[in-house]
């Protein structure tokens, strides 16, 4: 009913950046929770930072201070800016959201397919 699509993944050289959206669509009606998880290879997915609905943010102690995720609750899209990229940042990163459908008096747990970012020189 509901679908999470990532982009801006992609190559970027070390201490660069990137910017990752993920828009929500389908039936709608609100969106609370949303967050960015990754995957490298061989490791277990991993948080990477949340945001609430209100904009309270919460974020991995690893990309504290270089990554920056936002919201926009009108378009229903979630952000990650990226800077001062580390090798250890790549990895395949993930769109998560716990979304209210329209009529619905319940939260879906919603996931994107992932986009890659790979962090190389």
């Amino acid at each position: 009913q509901v679908q999470l699509v990532e982009s801006g993944g992609g190559l970027v050289q070390p201490g660069g950046s990137l910017r990752l959206s993920c828009a929500a669509s389908g039936s709608i009606f609100r969106i609370n929770a949303m967050g960015w998880y990754r995957q490298a290879p061989g490791k277990e997915r991993e948080l990477v930072a949340s945001i609430t609905r209100g904009g309270i943010t919460n974020y991995a102690d690893s990309v504290k201070g270089r990554f920056t995720i936002s919201r926009d609750n009108a378009k229903n899209t979630v952000y990650l800016q990226m800077s001062s990229l580390k090798f250890e940042d790549t990895a395949v990163y993930y769109c998560n959201a716990q979304i209210m459908g329209m009529g619905s008096n319940y939260v879906m747990d919603s996931w994107g397919k992932g986009t890659l970012v790979n962090v190389s020189s």
